[in-house]
């Protein structure tokens, strides 16, 4: 994550800003999702997790009356009624679970007919008030007046409604990527690992549609990040694959959807949903790359051959394909296990089952017209065939260089073909979800068909020979897919309380008092102390005996205020240049001195706030500061390793300007 390095001085216009950031919250907000097919699939499911939700809790409340009462009667209409309630919940899965299915129909004309991809539904979530945990934090630690942030809460709330429904295209994944980073800066600023936001956050599980609850900022982070990689994978299911351009896309959107699933996994521990369990995580990622796996394979299926007989070109086709089925098929093993099996749903396993025999089927029908339609390219058919063996290994199999046993070979390729595409076809007509999905029967059977056509061509009326069965084709692609994480970095971001000041010293992790205002003259060498850094400003060492030991100031203190004006953001050449410019009366400044972690603060002329510091912040614009690594959790780590910006060597204001 890089926050826009943003700074504001005395007379910026920060209405400006609010509305620009308005405007980009706007953009990538579908305001009509209600009206688009997949906004109509996204309100039925966000209905269904509500109902689902009413009836987890009827179920909650009828198991503590029935183990609190002893009334016989009592217990019997409670069984009664929980047997309702359960009943319900199983139909309301099923409904949600045939939704999880749906292929995308807001899909563009397809040039031709490609197989069904697996989209992944979006979390829902509840509205969240973030104003009163705010207001208190911000009130009780910095010390400032929390109702006078009324505005930048209004701000994050409304980002955080808008990625709620946010538009299946590139603007939706800035918006959700902006609030996941505006969420790792208020993690810096103002959750520690001894204290949390106290913010309960609902989010309803994509699977199963139980609600899951957790106080963790961390877990608002994770459904966000969850969020990225369905969006990806809703993108990528709708792109044209009928053409190299919409299968190059799809296959960039199905990684990045690996990738935010991964990174997920790697990052998210105890998780309090099924979706977002290690296993699940894990199978998803499977899952994603396999379906990136296939848009390779499509768009080396869509240009055709120079020769209708490119016997490369097939070769190349054959691992392809039988790289796809490989992958899908360890996608089918993680997708059986426990206890993914316990939740997904059953048309996900069916069509990976599909799938991995529909593409076994394709690797042997290509293979075998390269067999039957080339004369020569003997080693290459060796490589499909045999793999890369050793030298010192023996070969078992060896290919027939006659043309009339590679016909036969060809033709033991292509019962196999027909014998997997057949199998794919009971196995789409067991699903009753799939059964639906005409699009997928109409590849099966055209596959077949093919299959067919080419066998009843080698088929001779006098071959009564049978050929042995044909060897397994060697997967391998020509071009390696990487999972790719997400891109934090491209959507920056202004921190939306930059007022409280610079995220290196004012957060919820240290602790600090203010002293001053401090009146402070100029003497014959100046003021008595060296500045250093920016943002803010650092008083690097006093002088013993000097103007300013006498007014109380420390090595280490921080300048937040100049003659009354707020210094927070300012640079090293600004407050320098304010403090030369000042006459005989001297200086009036305030500071903050970092306390220890186990030092509390202190009353008197050193007060543990900031109450009332920054009168005129109103007036003031603040600019951005990249957060400092956040401290260890359990359970997320999200905080990110930052330099501080501060100036080597120190400036001393002692000269005269």
């Amino acid at each position: 994550m890089v926050p826009e390095d943003r700074r504001e001085g005395p007379g910026a216009d920060e209405r400006s800003a609010q509305l620009q950031a308005a405007g980009s919250v706007r953009e990538g907000c579908d305001t009509l999702a209600a009206q688009t097919p997949c906004g109509r699939l996204q309100s039925r499911r966000a209905r269904i997790h509500q109902q689902i939700n009413k009836e987890l809790r009827m179920r909650t409340g009828a198991e503590n009356l029935y183990r609190a009462t002893s009334n016989a009667r009592v217990r019997e209409t409670v069984a009664l009624e929980l047997s309702y309630v359960n009943s319900s919940l199983q139909l309301l899965k099923e409904e949600l679970e045939e939704l999880n299915c749906s292929v995308d129909t807001d899909t563009p004309d397809r040039e031709g007919t490609t197989v069904p991809m697996i989209p992944l539904g979006l979390k829902e979530t509840k509205e969240l008030d973030w104003s009163t945990a705010l207001k208190e934090l911000i009130s009780g630690h910095f010390g400032e007046d929390g109702a006078s942030y009324e505005t930048e809460i209004r701000e994050l709330t409304n980002l955080r409604q808008a990625v709620r429904t946010p538009s299946r295209s590139e603007s939706g994944l800035e918006l959700l990527t902006a609030y996941y980073n505006q969420l790792c800066l208020l993690d810096a600023r103002f959750v520690t690992p001894a204290r949390s936001l106290g913010l309960l956050f609902q989010w309803y599980d994509s699977l199963t549609g139980v609600p899951a609850q957790q106080r963790a900022l961390a877990f608002e982070k994770g459904s966000v990040l969850f969020n990225i990689g369905a969006l990806h994978t809703q993108i990528g299911a709708r792109q044209d694959r009928g053409c190299p351009t919409g299968t190059s896309r799809a296959a960039e959107s199905f990684q990045r959807a690996a990738g935010a699933f991964k990174l997920l996994r790697q990052k998210f521990s105890r998780a309090p949903s099924p979706d977002m369990s290690p296993a699940s995580l894990s199978m998803l990622e499977q899952l994603m790359a396999a379906q990136a796996q296939e848009c390779v394979f499509e768009g080396l299926a869509l240009p055709a051959p120079t020769a209708p007989r490119d016997c490369l070109a097939q070769l190349h086709l054959a691992q392809e394909a039988a790289q796809v089925a490989a992958q899908y098929e360890l996608v089918h093993q993680a997708l059986i296990q426990p206890p993914v099996c316990n939740y997904v749903p059953f048309s996900w396993t069916t069509l990976v089952h599909v799938k991995a025999k529909h593409f076994r089927s394709l690797a042997h029908y290509h293979a075998a017209v390269a067999l039957c339609d080339s004369a020569s390219e003997a080693e290459l058919l060796e490589q499909v065939f045999l793999g890369p063996l050793p030298p010192s290994e023996p070969r078992g199999l060896v290919l027939p260089q006659e043309y009339e046993e590679r016909r036969k070979l060809g033709k033991a390729h292509l019962k196999r073909a027909i014998l997997g595409q057949e199998e794919a076809l009971r196995l789409h007509a067991l699903g009753r979800a799939l059964r639906r999905v005409d699009l997928l029967q109409a590849v099966l059977v055209q596959a077949l068909q093919c299959s067919l056509t080419r066998y009843s061509e080698l088929d001779l009326e006098d071959d009564f020979f049978e050929a042995t069965e044909a060897p397994d084709i060697h997967p391998k692609t020509h071009r390696t897919l990487e999972v790719r994480a997400p891109s934090f970095s491209r959507v920056k971001v202004a921190d939306i309380f930059h007022r409280l000041g610079p995220l290196s010293v004012f957060s919820a992790k240290n602790r600090w008092r203010l002293v001053g205002p401090v009146h402070v003259t100029r003497g014959e060498g100046g003021f008595g102390f060296t500045l250093r850094g920016d943002s803010p400003v650092l008083i690097a060492a006093v002088i013993p005996g000097g103007h300013a030991a006498a007014a109380g100031l420390q090595e280490g203190d921080y300048i937040v205020s100049v003659n009354g004006q707020p210094c927070k953001w300012w640079k090293h050449a600004e407050v320098v240049s304010q403090l030369k410019g000042v006459g005989d009366e001297g200086v009036s400044l305030q500071v903050v001195t970092l306390l220890p972690s186990t030092e509390q603060p202190s009353t008197g002329d050193r007060r543990p706030a900031l109450r009332g510091l920054l009168r005129n912040q109103k007036e003031c614009g603040w600019g951005t500061s990249v957060p400092v690594r956040a401290s260890p959790r359990p359970l997320l780590g999200w905080g990110r390793k930052t330099k501080r910006d501060k100036t080597a060597g120190g400036l001393s204001p002692a000269s005269q300007p």
